[in-house]
């Protein structure tokens, strides 16, 4: 047991503690308290369920804080096992984030948790680095089953948890639409221990008697208020109970909305809630902007925007499919290497689109709000909203897409008059109003939009004197400069 840890479940004789107060040294550096202040409260957090005394808890705070090591809160302190832990180093992994700190602990002690954290926290992990610990030898049936709204999530933490499993034996298998029954069911009968879902394409293997879920120990539901929004409840709900009454569940969502909330009293049993940061708040990386423009001059101003701005790799959000396509056509029209992603692309096609925006072969992803949550794309400098979300949600994770892992992000929102109350809506469940801005040198139309408030002006130089903005050239679509176009 460490030091940290005896202070926290034994008494500190006074002595003891008087002894150790007197012999250290009376200066310490102000950044070494406030790191051993932010470790105490995480180690109060593994033992929260220890009845302290006020008087003991004190002493041991200040035992922790200025006299007694602390130990590093790293994954081998998890409990996790050594094939796990071999293939967390292997990925590259070194610290685990708050919700992994949090959520893996109590899975191992099975209890049933309910995960709240904002995009790009590291949830995956946090539900499958435990599962794999417990499941630890193959079997013959499946014993985990992870449900995702998606194909692409499903298929992004299929792939995480054979990454995470490398030095195991255990198979996982994924399971979603928009492709042929043979492999999926060839490997079902092979034999599985980890079933990677959407609902619809896991009941219809279920009714097939291509599996079976008899033998279930875990069961994840992963971005449940995004299966509520697609219409997914039913089929949850018939899945669940096909699960053994004893059972281990997680539940992951941006929202709790009260159908979900029935949802936990009826399938979870005395969760325990792991909350990081707040559900309704933005990544303090990000920048924010709205550009009002009259309807028929959107796709003006998102050309203008993508011909000034100096990004890495942008994200354009639009609300309908045939939206999509339309953006799509625009850009490329212009010389923007772009990849479109929407649900009536094939799967094919959609892991074409992700792995080319991935590799750095298309600096443009278009894509609906398919792509808004949880999918893991990296370096995405910019986030732009052709279409303002209807849902104050979806806004949040849209622009989520960026400025993740301490990188700095900018979102751009374009508005109409008609996304006058959405965009209302947004800034006031986000907790603060979003800056207007206007275009230099674009020829506006009237809208009354402008009236709101004043002229913005054109955002900062990035890398000038006056610190992080944007980088602003002429337009490629005039004499050139700006960003340069891949062809």
């Amino acid at each position: 047991m460490t030091h940290a840890q005896i202070c926290i479940h034994k008494p500190l004789p006074i002595n003891e503690f008087s002894g150790l107060l007197l012999g250290k040294r009376k200066s310490i550096a102000l950044k070494i308290l406030c790191k051993r202040f932010f470790r105490f409260f995480l180690i109060l957090n593994f033992h929260q369920n220890q009845a302290l005394g006020q008087a003991q808890a004190v002493l041991r705070f200040i035992a922790v804080m200025f006299l007694l090591p602390i130990p590093s809160m790293s994954f081998n302190s998890l409990g996790l096992s050594d094939t796990v832990l071999k293939g967390i180093r292997a990925m590259g992994y070194e610290d685990p984030t708050p919700i992994q700190l949090r959520g893996i602990p109590l899975i191992l002690e099975g209890r049933d948790v309910i995960g709240s954290a904002q995009t790009g926290t590291g949830k995956t992990a946090a539900f499958g680095l435990p599962i794999l610990t417990k499941l630890d030898k193959p079997g013959d049936q499946p014993r985990a089953l992870i449900l995702e709204p998606t194909r692409e999530l499903a298929s992004q933490v299929e792939t995480a948890f054979r990454d995470f499993s490398r030095y195991s034996k255990l198979r996982t298998t994924v399971l979603y639409g928009g492709v042929k029954y043979g492999k999926q069911t060839d490997a079902l009968q092979t034999g599985t221990d980890i079933i990677v879902a959407t609902p619809g394409r896991l009941l219809d293997h279920l009714s097939q008697r291509n599996t079976t879920l008899k033998h279930l120990e875990y069961l994840v539901l992963d971005e449940a208020d995004r299966m509520l929004d697609m219409g997914f409840m039913p089929d949850v709900k018939k899945i669940i109970q096909k699960c053994p009454d004893k059972r281990h569940t997680s539940l992951f969502s941006a929202t709790i909305p009260p159908i979900i909330e029935t949802l936990i009293q009826w399938a979870m049993k005395d969760p325990e809630t792991v909350e990081i940061g707040m559900r309704r708040s933005v990544a303090e990386t990000i920048s924010h902007a709205v550009y009002p423009v009259a309807f028929d001059q959107k796709d003006e101003l998102v050309l203008e925007l993508l011909g000034k701005v100096d990004f890495d790799s942008v994200i354009v959000f639009c609300r309908t499919k045939v939206g999509a396509d339309k953006v799509g056509r625009l850009l490329k029209k212009e010389n923007h290497s772009v990849a479109i992603l929407h649900s009536n692309r094939t799967q094919a096609e959609r892991e074409r689109s992700l792995k080319g925006f991935r590799d750095g072969k298309y600096e443009v992803l278009v894509a609906t709000d398919i792509a808004s949550r949880g999918l893991d794309i990296a370096n995405v400098s910019h986030v732009v909203n052709y279409d303002v979300p209807q849902h104050p949600e979806d806004y949040v994770h849209r622009i989520g897409r960026t400025g993740r892992a301490a990188a700095s992000g900018d979102a751009f929102t374009i508005m109409v008059a008609e996304d006058r109350q959405h965009m209302e809506a947004i800034e006031r469940f986000i907790g603060k109003k979003i800056k207007r801005e206007k275009m230099d040198d674009f020829d506006y139309k009237y809208t009354a939009l402008f009236d709101d408030g004043k002229r913005g002006g054109m955002p900062r130089f990035r890398g000038g004197a006056v610190g992080r903005g944007y980088s602003f050239g002429m337009s490629t679509r005039g004499k050139g400069g700006g960003r340069k176009r891949r062809r």
